[in-house]
């Protein structure tokens, strides 16, 4: 069967309600465009807020083996997907690892994603808490803006082959294909810690503040959602009206996948 490749925007989901857009409403008109006999499946995509690559197969084996194999290739610690991210600030150092636990948190009517430093063995174990790793490496550095390499992990360190990791179960099945990081705005969350949030993250910057210019950890209780706030300099550079942040999209994009 043919196997696809292809680049998806930022914004469009991989599943959507019937008469939403959506990558799945899709693959029936490119099917049809391609000539192809058999329907399209997601084998890999990234999140909604991403963009970058998205895998297909119009082969039910291929797609089933290839997710198996995204999935194996975590849980012995490798790194089958690679990141670009542009982001606000430059890391202190060229590279390294973030590593974190994340758990899910309720405040009010609405649920959001919080680091939990230190997780306890029985919050792991009962999987209220995920560890979680990326590694960074700077590519590029110009303004007070950096281009970022980020590899996601989930799971143990180092990997344990005895048990299963504590993470998400691997939602590889052709209702919710499969998307990395495995833990649900994994890499948002890891550039807060690192002091250099995504461009256009309007979920999690606000949890950066600065104190005479200098960069600090804000907590999620006390760092609201908003607009991500650019200095005038960049705002500049990037042609943007204060009023028209609120529709810079965010800048992370799945940019490759280490195939078998």
């Amino acid at each position: 069967g043919a196997l696809l490749a292809l680049s998806k925007p930022p914004g469009l989901p991989i599943l959507g309600r019937p008469g939403d857009l959506s990558l799945d409403a899709l693959l029936p008109a490119l099917r049809q465009r391609l000539g192809l006999a058999a329907e399209l499946h997601v084998v890999k995509a990234p999140a909604r807020e991403y963009s970058g690559l998205v895998l297909l197969s119009s082969c039910y084996h291929t797609t089933k083996k290839l997710q198996q194999f995204f999935t194996n290739a975590r849980l012995r610690g490798q790194y089958p997907a690679t990141y670009r991210a542009i982001t606000v600030g430059v890391p202190a150092e060229v590279e390294g690892e973030i590593r974190t636990g994340l758990s899910w948190q309720h405040q009010g009517d609405r649920a959001m994603v919080v680091p939990v430093p230190a997780p306890g063995r029985r919050s792991l174990a009962r999987k209220d808490v995920k560890s979680t790793l990326t590694r960074y490496r700077v590519l590029g550095a110009m303004g007070g803006s950096a281009l970022l390499q980020l590899q996601p992990r989930t799971g143990e360190w180092p990997p344990n082959t005895s048990t299963t990791p504590a993470m998400l179960p691997d939602p590889c099945d052709f209702t919710f294909p499969c998307s990395s990081p495995a833990f649900p705005e994994q890499l948002q969350v890891h550039l807060t810690l690192l002091l250099c949030p995504a461009l256009g993250d309007h979920e999690h910057s606000s949890r950066v503040g600065k104190v005479l210019g200098v960069p600090f950890f804000l907590t999620p209780e006390t760092a609201p959602t908003r607009t991500q706030v650019l200095d005038e300099e960049l705002l500049s550079r990037l042609g943007l009206s204060p009023w028209q942040l609120r529709h810079l999209p965010l800048h992370i994009h799945l940019q490759e996948l280490v195939l078998p």
